[in-house]
């Protein structure tokens, strides 16, 4: 299997009013003569313009020294000694300009060659993995709550000493010796499917599962990088620090699409040197550091300089608790090095797909105009085949969004369920990059019913108090309108046996085909509504709707689409009854529940409030663990219609 990476990183200034953090991610060539690629993000610390000196003058250094040493049968070593140049490249210029003094970054960089990764650094900044919806960081973290998690995990637990704070760093690149650099002596294996995320601390403001999520859902590396941005933005923490991030995802070139060529002059070239606008920002910053030091008003604008005690917690004590957390990415939108080549082609076979598309169904609807004339004209059509046309309309028109509500035996109704008509629909996708849309097929449709809006709330706390189920949180939505969330795939299925015992009828989840099929209205388009994103139309993060991005809207807050089915994309998203599957190879062509795969896994669809748009379009899937309960899946029952 052949392993290739996409690379795209983000940045926000978050409260500051000034970007301290610096990023560079540089193309290089293995020994082998394949593609690789480094990655460095500095946090600067020493306020203002000092911060952002530094930050950019130890990435400039670190890309140096790797860039002159690369390909290398030692790269663990090239790492620190880049590390070492870095620290050299601060403490001689503040050897030269004295009031620089308590200037400097935190660190974190990795090489990313076929498959494999190595990675360095100093301070509290982050180097995470993304597999199979775990994140793990595989850095050390060299803050004192870091330090004393370590000695807990050891063993050797130790009391907090009196007045320091977790977040006090206990390395980080000033110029002074470094206490501790963390390097990977050996490559850390990648999979096919992983993502990579390095970033600086600022991130923290995101929980683990927040950052999961906008990595699943999303197309590519750039989009994720941003909607994590975003997302900080979003929270609106006070004190808020600079954030950056660069996303690496890891993919296997076989099932990867053949590329659409784009001019040469159309596509940024990648580059593995800093530019001299770049350069110039630097130079600039320094120039105003020195006079801002030599200006006692101005000083007050720097972090307090660390202090000379010889102590690596009293250096940078100050210096973190003044500033700690800055992150990391190359100052400023100006300056960032130009997107791969590859994420703009995504884009590119995304755009072809979806105008292919529109223009096979304008071919096909132009066709049957056709077909009709001759028709009219000719008058050779059997009589037998129009009664037959007549017969499918007439069933159409009495069945498309009506609804029916069975009554419980316990007292009450059911959900409203509206009436699905039979047909055929083309399901997944034929040439989009993520294979578990692939291949495109046809399938062949019942009749059904499916629930006209999610399950609220309300609707399941009847199920779960008669059966003493947990009720869930409704973090204080109304309950009798929102859809509800923190309910397992275990308790979704048997919330549907219950219905079906109240009711007499057959209820369950929809199959992924079923759910597909109803969501497209067995349209080609990506949206029911057509093959671009709308306003208004959805609930979700980026849509535009001014919605709350923290929590589902009420049911049926948007317009239905052509069946009548609310919320077929965003809100929450929805459990199905199929067992994961990675792709639709030998998927049933009749829209049945497609038992095998992966059982602990079940599928989910149609998008969340909390995810970016391209995640609402009906192609798109996922899978969540059957036993867990998640803040954004929820629920739509289907009922079999005889």
């Amino acid at each position: 299997m052949s392993l290739e990476f996409e690379l795209a990183g983000s940045q926000i200034d978050g409260a500051r009013d000034y970007q301290e953090d610096a990023f560079l991610i540089t193309h290089l060539t293995d020994a082998d003569g394949k593609p690789s690629a480094l990655v460095i993000i500095a946090d600067g610390m020493g306020g203002h313009a000092a911060g952002n000196v530094a930050s950019n003058m130890a990435v400039q250094a670190f890309n140096k020294h790797v860039s002159a040493n690369y390909p290398s049968k030692s790269i663990p070593d090239i790492l620190e000694q880049a590390v070492v140049k870095a620290n050299n490249s601060i403490k001689e210029t503040v050897a030269e300009t004295p009031a620089l003094s308590g200037m400097g970054c935190t660190m974190v960089a990795a090489i990313l060659e076929e498959g494999k990764m190595w990675w360095v650094s100093v301070g509290d900044s982050h180097c995470y993995l993304i597999r199979n919806k775990e994140l793990a960081k595989k850095n050390a973290d060299h803050s004192y709550g870091g330090f004393l998690d370590r000695m807990e995990a050891e063993g050797t637990p130790l009391e907090a000493e009196p007045g320091l704070s977790r977040n006090m760093l206990m390395s980080a690149v000033t110029g002074e010796d470094i206490n501790e650099i963390d390097v990977s002596e050996e490559p850390f294996e990648l999979h096919d499917g992983d993502k990579v995320l390095l970033c600086s601390d600022g991130l923290d403001t995101l929980s683990a599962g927040k950052i999961i999520q906008y990595s699943d859902w999303s197309e590519s590396p750039k989009e994720c990088a941003d909607a994590l941005m975003t997302a900080v933005e979003e929270a609106d923490m006070p004190r808020q620090d600079n954030t950056t991030a660069v996303v690496v995802s890891v993919l296997n070139n076989a099932v990867t699409p053949t590329p659409v060529v784009e001019k040469p002059e159309e596509i940024g070239e990648a580059t593995d040197e800093i530019s001299l606008e770049e350069v110039t920002t630097v130079e600039e910053s320094l120039a105003e550091a020195i006079q801002n030091a030599a200006d006692q008003e101005a000083i007050d604008d720097f972090e307090e300089p660390k202090s000379k005690t010889g102590l690596i917690i009293g250096i940078v004590a100050v210096l973190l608790i003044a500033g700690a957390g800055a992150f990391f990415m190359m100052g400023g939108k100006s300056s960032q090095p130009s997107e791969p080549m590859v994420a703009d082609v995504e884009m590119e076979v995304v755009e072809d797909e979806a105008i292919e598309e529109e223009e096979e169904e304008v071919a096909e609807s132009k066709t049957e105009e056709v077909s009709k004339v001759v028709a009219e004209e000719e008058k050779k059509e059997p009589v037998a085949a129009i009664v037959e046309t007549k017969a499918e309309v007439k069933e159409s028109e009495e069945t498309s969004g009506k609804t029916i509500q069975d009554a419980l035996k316990s007292g009450g109704k059911g959900p409203v369920m509206v009436i699905i008509p039979a047909g055929k629909f083309n399901m997944g996708s034929k040439s989009s990059r993520n294979s578990d849309q692939r291949p495109r097929h046809e399938v062949t449709v019942a009749k059904f019913a499916i629930s006209q809006h999610e399950i609220t709330f309300a609707e399941y706390d009847v199920f779960a108090k008669t059966k003493g189920k947990k009720i869930p949180d409704s973090l204080y939505m109304d309950r009798a309108t929102s859809p509800v969330i923190y309910v397992p795939w275990d308790n979704a299925y048997a919330y549907t046996k219950w219905l079906s015992k109240e009711t007499g009828k057959k209820y369950r989840l929809a199959s992924e085909a079923e759910w597909e099929y109803m969501a497209s209205t067995g349209k080609k388009s990506p949206f029911w509504w057509g093959y671009k994103e709308e306003p208004n139309r959805a609930h979700c993060f980026g849509c535009g709707t001014g919605l709350n991005p923290r929590k589902p809207t009420k049911v049926g807050s948007f317009e239905p689409n052509e069946f009548g089915v609310f919320d077929t994309a965003g809100n929450v998203s929805e459990w199905v009854y199929d067992c994961w599957h990675k792709n639709y190879k030998d998927a049933p062509t009749e829209a049945e529940v497609w038992e095998g795969g992966d059982c602990t896994f079940r599928a989910v669809r149609g998008g969340a409030y909390s995810t970016p748009p391209q995640s609402i379009q009906h192609i798109k899937r996922d899978k969540f663990k059957s036993d867990k309960a998640y803040d954004h899946i929820g629920i739509r029952v289907l009922r079999e219609i005889p």
